[in-house]
């Protein structure tokens, strides 16, 4: 199964002899057999704008191979918006959701992409020309962005999801237009959702980035997904660094530079964006989150959640009764 970019639909090129599956306008579905949900895209500017939205889950384990004819040679920026959607409905069974962030990366780093089975992705995918990006961007003097804008070297960069980009999604999803005009006013939406991106990045510290191979990248991304997967226990930093194979202070420097983040500070906040989770679609109880959580003390938790949620976790869990 390829999916990266067809010339109708925004990147998409997908083996319908493998999937079998259903084209209908500007929407590829995936037929029940295979899992469910669909596929959306559109192009513009001549190909140096491709967007496909992609709300679907798998039945069985596939390999997504990015490389794809219609794009060979270009120097495209990509953009991956993941958990941007509402989850969709599976009375069959319990589907992995996708965790929401937004990953910024030269195409190459795209080229193969595993698809664990049973999972919900719920994305927007942009593939942008930088010479496009350096008509709408290249006049901001903050170092990352210039580093993003000129960059010949691999880098990847990573943002959260914030309430203005599910709004701009959903509203490309299920534009309130005439189809004869959604296609102007979802380059409108591409272009807004570009611009919250570019706003968190110009929040981070004005410093120019350290060149990253592509053994950097992936270990760095090692260590995300360490952290990610076990939220109910601080991370040893050292124990990390050499699980990794990478010094103490270079991979604290690097992950900051592609999350933002300091490592602990990332563990944290997914620590309370997966406590956010339970209490809202779970509907565990506050200590019941807090002890699956590794928190001992519940007072500690309730004050580290509203650090990062903007409430207590008592008040979050009855704002959804």
């Amino acid at each position: 199964m390829k999916i990266l970019a067809s010339k109708q639909d925004a990147g998409t090129d997908v083996k319908s002899k493998e999937l079998t599956t259903n084209v209908d306008g500007r929407f590829l579905y995936i037929p029940k057999t295979k899992g469910g949900g669909f596929i959306k895209g559109f192009t513009w500017e001549h190909n140096q704008l491709r967007v496909m939205l992609r709300n679907y889950h798998l039945h069985e384990e596939m390999v997504m191979d990015g490389n794809n004819q219609f794009v060979e040679g270009t120097d495209d920026i990509i953009f991956i918006l993941n958990g941007i959607f509402p989850e969709l409905n599976n009375s069959e069974k319990k589907l992995l959701s996708e965790r929401s962030s937004v990953t910024i990366c030269k195409q190459s780093l795209t080229s193969i992409l595993e698809i664990p089975s049973n999972t919900s992705y719920r994305s927007i995918v942009m593939a942008v020309s930088r010479q496009y990006l350096q008509q709408l961007f290249g006049n901001i003097s903050h170092p990352l962005v210039k580093d993003i804008l000129s960059a010949k070297d691999n880098f990847a960069y990573e943002t959260a999801v914030n309430a203005e980009m599910i709004k701009t999604a959903s509203e490309m999803m299920h534009p309130s237009v005439p189809e004869s005009i959604e296609i102007y006013y979802c380059k409108l939406k591409w272009q807004e959702l570009l611009c919250n991106i570019f706003s968190l990045l110009v929040q981070r510290d004005a410093i120019r980035s350290k060149k990253l191979n592509i053994n950097d990248i992936k270990s760095i991304y090692s260590l995300k997904f360490q952290l990610q997967n076990n939220l109910n226990e601080p991370p040893n930093i050292g124990l990390l660094s050499k699980k990794i194979g990478m010094s103490e202070p270079k991979m604290r420097k690097l992950f900051k530079q592609t999350f933002g983040q300091g490592v602990f500070d990332f563990f944290q906040y997914n620590r309370m964006q997966e406590a956010a989770r339970l209490l809202r679609d779970e509907r565990l109880t506050v200590s019941e989150v807090g002890y699956q959580l590794g928190f001992s003390n519940l007072s500690h938790f309730s004050r580290v959640f509203k650090q990062y949620i903007g409430m207590k976790p008592k008040k979050y869990s009855v704002s959804f009764d």
